[in-house]
């Protein structure tokens, strides 16, 4: 619903990536009148919730995350029910590498109740002999890989059929604060009234930031926000690897930690046209101030990095690249997420590159927050405000 647009509603969502659409779902299902803006369109090539490939895992150091996953687990099988479609592929995933700690993970694991493996580093390549591994290997059957686009529009059409408003090629420009909520305005001149206004903008927010009315002091206790143009390669699967061209089921995804280089990769899905491997850095692009300085250019020095890693530790792979891409990273300092609020605004940036596998609970913690109906976990909101409610 491209075009002019002029009202009002009790709930504005700003951003229709996986935050953005997993809260407009929920609070659609619970009743409220909900209208999500999009400056493009869901799930658009240029933001952080593109394409068919991010991965699914568990295995996190901190057990709060593991927790957290396997309650966001309970909200995507409801997803993936309510929906009708598949939404996360098992492929299963592997964790090593001399700054990974896979002894820490498996123990982690194990207090959850996850089901895993701890494999030395030669039983590991019996089994996977196209990953060269260097450490023991953490295994975990339970992981996999999101297709991110189709569950943000899956998100977006429940949220719809339930009688919430999409509004596509709306960009916000502005907010003003009024006596009733707030008036949005749009770098095309529409405007629209909200009562309660939701920001889940991504790699846009640092920007957004300041057209936004929230209070100083509110302001002043955001962690800062760093934006990475980061960059992801596919590699061919080599004839004799043992996978295949429809997904290649003997990869698994893996986050490597090597003393030079921090790693992961997925099968690429539909992106790579089911023939390879998506292998990238993790926080290797470039920095950049916000979402609308991207380029879309991959970074030659990130590319020769990317390949050597290949040559050195994917054997099973060919190590040039038949396809690449850039997308956004929005980072906090600790790579905790941002959920809070200020008087009836409320912003959401899940952060760090590792959001994605939260998306549904992310939505019922926004949802939560901005109806006033439940808090989201105190890691989660900013210093001001954790000093106000202590």
């Amino acid at each position: 619903m491209p075009g002019y647009f002029s009202g009002a509603s009790d709930y504005v969502v700003v951003g229709a990536g996986l935050a953005g659409a997993a809260t407009a779902w929920q609070l659609a299902a619970r009743g409220h009148q909900v209208t999500l803006l999009e400056r493009d369109i869901p799930a658009a090539h240029d933001g952080s919730s593109h394409g068919s490939a991010r991965i699914f895992r568990y295995a996190y150091p901190d057990p709060f995350y593991t927790q957290a996953v396997q309650d966001s687990k309970a909200l995507w099988d409801g997803l993936t029910l309510e929906a009708g479609t598949e939404l996360i592929t098992p492929f299963g995933a592997v964790d090593y590498g001399p700054k990974r700690n896979p002894a820490q993970l498996a123990d982690v694991l194990a207090g959850a109740g996850v089901e895993h493996e701890l494999l030395s580093a030669a039983e590991a390549r019996s089994r996977w002999p196209q990953i060269a591994f260097d450490t023991e290997v953490l295994w975990h059957p339970g992981a996999g890989v999101i297709d991110a686009e189709t569950s943000v529009n899956a998100m977006v059409a429940l949220a719809v059929g339930r009688g919430a408003r999409l509004l596509t090629g709306w960009e916000l420009q502005s907010v003003e604060a009024r006596d009733a909520g707030y008036r949005l305005h749009s770098a095309a001149g529409e405007t629209l009234d909200a009562g309660n206004l939701v920001v889940s903008a991504g790699g846009w927010l640092p920007r957004l930031l300041e057209s936004l009315p929230l209070p100083a002091g509110f302001v002043a206790g955001l962690p800062e926000f760093s934006v990475r143009q980061e960059q992801a390669f596919h590699f061919r699967y080599r004839e004799d690897d043992g996978g295949s061209g429809t997904g290649a089921p003997g990869w698994p995804t893996f986050i490597h930690k090597a003393a030079d280089i921090q790693a992961y990769g997925l099968p690429g899905g539909r992106d790579a046209g089911f023939a390879g491997q998506k292998v990238a850095e993790y926080n290797g692009g470039p920095r950049i101030r916000s979402a609308a300085a991207q380029t879309g250019v991959v970074d030659p020095a990130n590319r020769t990095r990317v390949v050597d890693y290949v040559r050195r530790y994917l054997p099973g792979l060919d190590p040039e690249p038949y396809a690449e891409t850039t997308c956004l990273f929005t980072n906090t300092p600790n790579e905790d997420f941002l959920i809070d609020r200020a008087d009836n605004l409320t912003i959401v940036s899940p952060c760090s590159g590792h959001g994605a596998k939260f998306a549904p609970l992310i939505g019922q913690w926004a949802a939560d927050l901005a109806t006033g109906t439940g808090t989201v976990p105190a890691r989660f909101r900013s210093a001001s405000t954790t000093a106000l409610t202590s």
